[in-house]
């Protein structure tokens, strides 16, 4: 771990001197959150599995910055850093749980400890991350931000694993959102649909995961730019918002999500049929939390690094 200090102008807004912990710091969207949030005078603590990317990333920010390298399912590592985060910086008025792997492929085919890994990963490491620093953000009042996904929302075909885990932490997160109101602590939930990130690109060189995501109707198939997922996510944390959605359609797909699995099973069925009984494969665990269950899927042997996949997400 190491604190760079720089002093270029910032915001005098709401988050100025705040302690902003962001987990999947490394890359793609926490890689943009970081930046923003530092715009604007926050502390950022980063927390990531990517050691160099992160120190790279914490001499780029402006302000004040420090990183460690934890897995989020490792609750004995996230205790030390949280503990770290309060001797270094300060007391955390935000904790972002981003961080979060996918796997994509038929249940069958997925192998029990990758799948497993999806859900450890994004659902338990998610309630990890938040107990490892929920005393600091009673101490400020703070604000936990639960990246979910569009996935909560519209379950897709070959993502039981990241369904699972995205549905598990939208519920996770209403439940801890009641637990703390009292003491004063916000709780909120980012639903986030495709980004065009290295996650999804990777995802797409499966070429039934990508006819599956191209064939689901749109707006639900579209990608779009980081930028908007960025600005929405810091806007949520300034106000302490409930709900975050971005695109901001999702609102409707969210007040919509009892149809959609319906609509969704009558696309995949259709996609899914006109490969008869050929094997589907699978993309193997895709983002760096991923390295940490040793194995990958035979289709891509090596890792695919990105902190949060946006599948239909």
């Amino acid at each position: 771990m190491m604190t760079r200090r720089h002093h270029h102008p910032s915001d005098s807004g709401p988050l100025k001197d705040r302690v902003v912990v962001v987990t999947g710091a490394a890359r793609g969207l926490g890689e943009g959150l970081a930046h923003a949030l530092a715009r604007r005078g926050a502390r950022l603590a980063l927390l990531g599995l990517e050691e160099e990317r992160l120190a790279v990333l914490a001499a780029a920010l402006p302000g004040r910055s420090a990183h460690w390298t934890v897995d989020v399912t490792d609750a004995d590592g996230l205790a030390a850093a949280a503990e770290a985060v309060r001797d270094t910086l300060g007391e955390p008025s935000v904790v972002v749980a981003n961080a979060g792997v996918a796997l994509g492929g038929p249940l069958l085919e997925c192998e029990p400890a990758a799948w497993r890994r999806v859900v450890d990963v994004n659902l338990v490491g998610s309630a990890l991350t938040v107990r490892a620093f929920l005393p600091g953000l009673l101490r400020t009042h703070g604000y936990y931000l639960q990246v979910a996904s569009l996935a909560a929302l519209a379950p897709s075909p070959l993502l039981t694993a990241y369904c699972a885990s995205k549905s598990g932490v939208e519920a996770f997160a209403h439940a801890f959102r009641a637990e703390v109101a009292h003491q004063g602590v916000a709780v909120g939930i980012a639903y986030l649909s495709w980004a065009d990130t290295d996650m999804i690109r990777a995802a797409d060189e499966t070429a039934v995961f990508r006819e599956l995501r191209t064939h689901m109707p749109w707006p639900l198939s579209a990608t779009h730019g980081t930028a908007p997922f960025v600005r929405a996510m810091v806007r949520g944390i300034e106000r302490r918002s409930a709900h975050v959605y971005a695109p901001r359609w999702l609102r409707g797909a969210n007040a919509a999500r009892a149809c959609l699995p319906s609509v969704i099973t009558y696309r995949s069925r259709q996609v899914l049929a006109a490969h008869g009984d050929a094997p589907l494969p699978t993309t193997g665990l895709l983002g760096p939390g991923g390295s940490a269950a040793g194995s990958a899927g035979p289709d891509h042997p090596e890792l695919r690094a990105e902190e949060e996949p946006r599948p239909a997400e």
